[in-house]
C-alpha cells in the first residue's frame, strides 16, 4: 500500500495542508530550509507535501509551488532501478510501525534522472503512527564526477603499466631463451632497460599510493629539520651530473632561512617535481629562490617559501586553474598528469600552500610556502 492509504484525505479535503512552506522546528532554529544544500521534502501524517525546498526543486525541476499540498507519491514519483514504484514498496505510512526510515538509495525520477534519495519516519512515540515523512534528496553528480576520476585513473595507469612491463616481459623472455646468442654488452644494455623500466613501474606504484593517502587524508607526514638551500642545490647537482648544462640553473637563498621541520623525503618529491617540470616544459635559465616568507598557518610569524620559474611560454590563462587536478599535462604529452596533484597534497598536508602563475621572464611559475612548523614531540 503506498502513501495514498484511504484514511488519508483526498485532494482538497479536510487536512490538506496550504501550500506554503511551514515555520517548523527549523524555523525555529532560524534555519531557511532553502538555505539547505541538500533536497528537503516534507510530508505530514496524511502523506501531503508541506515542505519543498529549493534543492528539492534544483534536483527535481519540479516547482515548490506545484509539490506543496500534493500527495508526497505524486509529488515526487520515485522508481527503483529495476522500475518498480518506491513509495507503494516501502508504504511508510501502513508498513511496519517498528521501521524508522529507509536508507540512501539511487531512485529514479521521471525522465530516468538518478537521484539519491534517504527518508526518515518521525512517530510521536515508538511503534505509533508516522507522524511526518521527512526525504532528503541529493543530486549524483557529484558521485559521478569521482567515478569518472576513479574509472580515468584506471585507465591512465592500465596504459602507463603496459609500456615498461611489455618490454621488461620481452626483454627478460628474450634474455631465457637466447642468452648465449648475446654478447656481454647486449646483455648489459638490455638489463639496463629492464631496470629503468622496473623503476618506472615503481615510480607510478608510489604515485598511486600517494594519491590514495590523500584522498583519504592519511598522508604521513615525518617532520625533520629540512635545510631547503641544501636540498634544492643536491637537485641542481644531479641534473648537472645527468648532462644539463651548469649554467642552466639559478639558485637564489635569502638568508637567513627560519629553521624548518618537514618530511624531507616528501619536500623532495616536490623539488623534483617542479624543477623537473621546468626543464622539461619550460625554457632557458630555471631559477629557484628560497625565501623567507610569511607563514600560510595561523600562529605562526615565518615560513619557508620556494619559487621555481622558467623563461619558457608559461601556462595559458585558461588553464591555471587546472594546473593541479588529476591527469592535467601541458602541451608537451608525457607522464601521467597526476605529478602536480600529489605534489600541492604534500604542500597541503604540511600546512603548506602551492601557487602558479606567469614569471617575469614570461614562463611558469611555481611557488610554495610551508610553515617552519615543528615535530610532534615539540608542539
Amino acid at each position: 500500500m503506498g502513501v495514498g492509504t484511504s484514511s488519508a484525505p483526498g485532494a482538497g479535503g479536510p487536512g490538506r495542508p496550504p501550500a506554503a512552506r511551514p515555520a517548523g522546528d527549523l524555523a525555529g532554529l532560524g534555519i531557511d530550509p532553502d538555505d539547505l544544500p541538500d533536497g528537503l521534502v516534507v510530508a505530514d501524517e496524511h502523506g501531503y507535501v508541506v515542505c519543498f525546498n529549493a534543492a528539492a526543486e534544483r534536483i527535481t525541476a519540479v516547482p515548490a509551488a506545484e509539490a506543496l499540498g500534493q500527495r508526497l507519491d505524486k509529488a515526487l514519483p520515485l522508481e527503483d532501478l529495476e522500475g518498480r514504484r518506491w513509495w507503494q514498496l516501502t508504504d511508510p505510512y501502513g508498513g511496519l510501525a517498528i521501521r524508522v526510515g529507509q536508507p540512501e538509495r539511487n531512485l529514479l525520477l521521471p525522465g530516468g534522472r538518478e537521484v539519491l534519495v534517504s527518508a526518515r519516519y518521525v512517530r510521536g512515540e515508538p511503534t505509533g503512527p508516522v507522524r511526518r515523512v521527512v526525504v532528503s534528496l541529493r543530486d549524483t553528480e557529484a558521485r559521478r564526477r569521482t567515478e569518472r576520476s576513479h574509472a580515468e585513473l584506471i585507465a591512465t595507469v592500465a596504459h602507463e603499466l603496459r609500456s615498461p612491463l611489455t618490454s621488461v616481459k620481452g626483454f627478460t623472455a628474450t634474455l631465457l631463451a637466447k642468452w648465449t646468442r648475446f654478447t656481454d654488452d647486449q646483455k648489459r644494455l638490455m638489463l639496463e632497460t629492464v631496470d629503468a623500466d622496473a623503476d618506472r613501474v615503481t615510480r607510478l606504484i608510489a604515485e598511486l599510493l600517494d594519491i590514495s593517502r590523500i584522498d583519504s587524508g592519511r598522508l604521513e607526514v615525518r617532520r625533520q629539520p629540512v635545510d631547503m638551500g641544501a636540498a634544492v642545490g643536491r637537485h641542481i647537482q644531479a641534473y648537472v651530473a645527468a648532462g644539463q648544462p651548469a649554467d642552466r640553473f639559478l639558485l637564489r637563498i635569502e638568508q637567513p632561512l627560519p629553521a624548518l621541520w618537514a618530511d624531507p623525503d616528501k619536500v623532495d618529491q616536490v623539488l623534483s617535481n617542479l624543477i623537473e617540470n621546468a626543464v622539461r616544459h619550460g625554457e632557458g635559465t630555471v631559477t629557484i629562490d628560497v625565501t623567507p616568507a610569511p607563514s600560510p598557518r595561523e600562529g605562526e610569524d615565518t615560513g619557508t617559501s620556494v619559487i621555481v620559474s622558467d623563461e619558457g611560454t608559461g601556462i595559458p590563462e585558461e588553464s591555471m586553474n587546472r594546473v593541479f587536478t588529476r591527469f592535467w599535462r601541458g602541451s608537451k604529452r608525457g607522464g601521467t598528469g597526476l605529478g602536480l596533484y600529489i605534489v600541492k597534497g604534500i604542500v597541503e598536508a604540511h600546512g603548506g600552500v602551492i601557487t602558479v602563475g606567469r614569471a617575469h621572464g614570461g614562463g611558469a611559475e611555481f611557488r610554495f610556502t610551508l610553515p617552519v612548523a615543528a615535530p610532534a614531540y615539540l608542539a
